[in-house]
């Protein structure tokens, strides 16, 4: 069941009315039925894994909490880690490390072969993995106290605006909220359907139109010339941005009309002055959830200067591979954690360099060509994220400088057989407008500002957007990106 469908929305039609007339004492009931439902809607037999997951974690939960020693803490801890893990390597890592295995034995002439598991991957599995995880590391640490209600517990892992791509929430901030009485508020209730209304927009009007340019240039980069395939890198970056945006505004939306508040997960980030504000501004939720639980512990930059890179690195590694069992992946997030190291390093002749150039006398230039030059360093390393393997990301880089024109019939002839003149106009005339909205936002909280002006104006551009994603809405139904990990 895909937020962008019909019968998301009936769903969500029956279970908020439904909620607002239960008493405050039985919406946890309503909540684990309906996201069990929605879980299920996709494949019902992957439903077991988050039961287990469960069941494992609210055990190791109440069991760490009894124990007075840490030695006996850490072996429930490490039940929560191995089992969770132990699922999430099976159904998502096995076939990547044993194809990866049997090609580095083929090289030294060795024939081996490993477990295949033929399955899908469970919807969301990286994303419930990573929130149980974060509880039982919390109790481990003393920084929250165990959920001692089953069925709450089973809400706060299966919560279904959250549950298949986050955000990844925490407990402390989630878990309480389910004990809580929500009432109908009108103003909450609207200022959630609008971020839903603007999710959906962006990905269903800008993303999925989008895809239609950037899929048929990268799953066939021979047949386009370098200003194509920079085309199509600058459009994937807005498509990506758009559809998982997209998917946690409607997700946040959803809770916030049920009284449930969820955390930011998106913050502007294409107008980041660094990769390192990128990351505090792209996907926060696992962004933040790195720093916590793995950067953190391994000691983040309180080290010396070789392991604090070394830290850096393994993050970002393990960031790329959290994404999916991919060697491009891997690439891709290997790529931000050199940009980081390289930042690091090179930070005082960059300062030294814009006091020399004169920039930075002048703020604002000075901050566009920060935000453009990071710009360009994150759709290099989205090549890597989106090509189909190792190889076709270098080969698309090399042809894009190789091959660069900027002759007009040269870019306009390929692009005649996969989209219109009118339908790329109407796509940069729709990322304009986005970049417009998200300047604003930047000043100011754009709902508020909406909801602060009379009904005349605000109710014309309610309509204006629903409109869009009627007549401007392609490919209806389609799967969100980051569904896949």
């Amino acid at each position: 069941m895909y937020f962008n469908s019909f019968h998301f929305f009936a769903f969500f039609l029956i279970v908020s009315v439904a909620y607002f007339l239960l008493p405050q004492n039985r919406r946890w009931i309503l909540l684990l039925i309906s996201s069990y439902y929605f879980y299920m809607s996709w494949k019902a037999e992957y439903i077991i894994l988050i039961l287990i997951s469960t069941a494992i974690d609210y055990y190791a939960g109440l069991k760490m909490s009894s124990q007075k020693s840490k030695a006996k803490k850490k072996i429930y801890l490490y039940l929560s880690l191995f089992s969770n893990l132990g699922l999430l390597f099976a159904f998502k890592y096995l076939n990547f490390f044993s194809d990866s295995l049997r090609e580095i034995l083929r090289m030294v002439s060795i024939d081996f072969s490993m477990p295949y598991l033929n399955v899908l991957l469970p919807v969301g599995i990286s994303f419930y993995t990573f929130q149980t995880l974060s509880y039982t590391i919390d109790i481990y640490n003393g920084k929250i106290k165990p959920e001692k209600h089953f069925g709450k517990f089973a809400v706060y892992v299966a919560f279904f605006p959250q549950l298949v791509a986050g955000p990844i929430e925490r407990a402390k901030n989630l878990l309480p909220q389910f004990s809580v009485e929500h009432r109908f508020d009108y103003v909450r209730i609207t200022d959630g359907l609008k971020l839903m209304l603007w999710g959906l927009f962006k990905k269903i009007v800008i993303a999925d139109r989008l895809s239609l340019i950037v899929n048929p240039i990268y799953n066939n980069p021979d047949s386009f010339m370098g200003a194509h395939l920079m085309l199509a890198t600058f459009f994937f970056a807005m498509q990506i941005y758009c559809d998982f945006s997209g998917y946690s505004d409607i997700a946040i939306g959803s809770a916030q009309v049920l009284g449930i508040r969820l955390m930011d997960n998106f913050k502007r980030p294409y107008f980041a002055s660094s990769v390192s504000d990128f990351w505090k501004r792209w996907h926060i939720s696992l962004s933040s959830w790195f720093k916590d639980y793995l950067y953190i512990p391994l000691g983040g930059n309180r080290v010396k200067v070789p392991r604090w890179y070394f830290n850096l690195a393994v993050v970002f590694i393990v960031s790329g591979l959290w994404h999916g069992a991919k060697w491009t992946f891997v690439a891709w997030g290997a790529l931000h954690g050199t940009y980081l190291i390289l930042a690091i390093i090179t930070d005082r002749s960059r300062k030294e360099l814009a006091k020399m150039s004169g920039i930075i006398n002048y703020p604002h230039i000075h901050r566009v060509w920060q935000a453009a030059q990071t710009f360009v360093l994150v759709c290099i390393a989205w090549v890597f994220f989106r090509a189909n393997s190792i190889s076709d990301a270098f080969h698309i880089i090399r042809r894009s400088i190789t091959t660069l024109s900027f002759r007009f019939a040269d870019f306009v002839g390929p692009l005649g057989g996969i989209v219109s003149k009118n339908d790329l106009i109407t796509a940069f005339g729709l990322i304009a407008f986005l970049v417009m909205i998200h300047y604003m936002q930047e000043h100011m909280r754009m709902r508020k500002f909406l909801s602060d002006k009379p009904i005349w104006i605000r109710w014309p551009i309610y309509l204006a957007i629903a409109l869009g994603i009627i007549f401007l809405g392609v490919n209806p139904g389609a799967q969100f990106l980051y569904f896949q990990f």
